[in-house]
């Protein structure tokens, strides 16, 4: 079952991801590697100091990576939650809690308003509105006090409750 991890910047997707991809034996996709290997930035934003990714070629390239993958992937992306959610088993959405978050993104060098802006998208929970949108199957980790046993047992129980209602579908 392939599993997508999206969420503010700052909340602690990648960690999530990894996590589970070590723990699972999944493996692990960083969509942002994905983006600089198809070149599918349409240009750099250096007001907000990020680049303007083509979400529809993303979509196309994450889509067919993942019909063609044999083995289950870890997909990591604030992003991630724009594949079809039938591809997907379950979307995992990081939250943090403001102050949290808030020194997160401090100590990563960003700017004041771009603090300001994901701070903003966390508030508005633009990310888990997105994925709820895109109807997947979603389940929120808080990763202000993040400890990874307790989390790898609730994502265990996550899978396999969706395996089981996979299988009770007609």
């Amino acid at each position: 079952m392939h599993i997508i991890v999206t969420g503010t910047p700052g909340t602690g997707k990648t960690t999530v991801a990894k996590m589970i991809s070590l723990n699972l034996g999944h493996k692990y996709i960083d969509v942002n590697e994905l983006i600089k290997q198809h070149n599918i930035c349409d240009e750099y934003d250096k007001e907000r100091m990020c680049t303007i990714v083509d979400a529809d070629k993303l979509k196309k390239i994450l889509d067919k990576l993942i019909k063609l993958s044999k083995e289950p992937l870890i997909i990591d992306s604030h992003m991630s939650h724009v594949i079809s959610s039938k591809l997907i088993g379950l979307c995992i959405v990081t939250r943090c809690e403001l102050k949290v978050l808030k020194q997160r993104l401090e100590q990563r060098g960003y700017s004041e308003q771009k603090v300001r802006e994901n701070l903003d998208a966390e508030i508005f929970e633009n990310c888990l509105t997105e994925a709820q949108e895109n109807e997947h199957n979603v389940q929120v980790i808080d990763t202000t006090k993040l400890k990874e046993k307790p989390l790898i047992e609730q994502i265990k129980k996550w899978i396999a409750w969706t395996l089981q209602n996979l299988r009770s579908q007609p």
